[in-house]
């Protein structure tokens, strides 16, 4: 099978995983104490700016957060070394699943336990990024927007600039992501109103659509 078309890269997982993406920063944000799962730089910059106020108590609330995505980068790399070879699942596939797996535990931590479930969401965030980084060979972001709207800035300025088909359709195909991924946290803030903390379970069955999709066409 050609490596554009490996089914971790195929366009209805990225719109899946994408749908979560979106779902899961809104969530983080709008039901954990305003901290994302996803944007990093974003939590980066709010424990700093504590930090810089003396009010290390917030500070550390988004500080667990980095490093528990650097910790899901991490696991995902181990996860890789350690099955990529296995024949009968895609070692992707265990990483859907063990973050479907802890977003389902977030989904039973209440109020009380929010620097805990901010950190195991952004655990998953971190494994989900490093094991999908590409869509049809294209580089792509699943938790994420400001490398996507880089490169459909750039496709479509190579567009103007070379008249190249290809170029516009990569563009407008990263501008799709990012407004699946806005899709996404629309979805969110309205299931957090509806279920509060269970909300997460929309994600769980979007990472499981994923890992059952996935079944459809096994990768080498």
């Amino acid at each position: 099978m050609e490596k554009s078309q490996q089914i971790s890269e195929s366009l209805p997982l990225v719109i899946l995983l994408t749908l979560s993406g979106g779902f899961m920063d809104a969530y983080s944000y709008l039901c954990r104490e305003h901290v994302f799962a996803n944007a990093q730089t974003g939590n980066i910059l709010l424990f700093g700016v504590n930090l810089s106020t003396g009010n290390f108590s917030s500070a550390l609330r988004y500080l667990f957060p980095v490093l528990a995505f650097a910790f899901g980068i991490a696991a995902a790399e181990i996860i890789r070394n350690r099955f990529g070879g296995t024949k009968r699942f895609h070692w992707r596939q265990l990483v859907l699943l063990a973050e479907a797996i802890i977003l389902l535990a977030v989904s039973l931590m209440p109020q009380s336990f929010n620097l805990l479930a901010n950190s195991l969401a952004s655990f998953a965030c971190g494994a989900q990024v490093e094991s999908f980084r590409k869509m049809n060979g294209n580089g792509i972001a699943t938790t994420m927007c400001i490398g996507n709207l880089r490169a459909a800035t750039q496709a479509i300025c190579d567009y103007g600039f070379t008249k190249n088909t290809t170029a516009k359709e990569n563009g407008f195909l990263y501008l799709g992501v990012i407004g699946i991924f806005v899709i996404g946290a629309i979805i969110g803030n309205f299931c957090v109103n509806m279920w509060q903390e269970k909300a997460i379970m929309v994600s769980v069955i979007l990472l499981l659509a994923g890992f059952a999709f996935m079944f459809i066409n096994q990768e080498n």
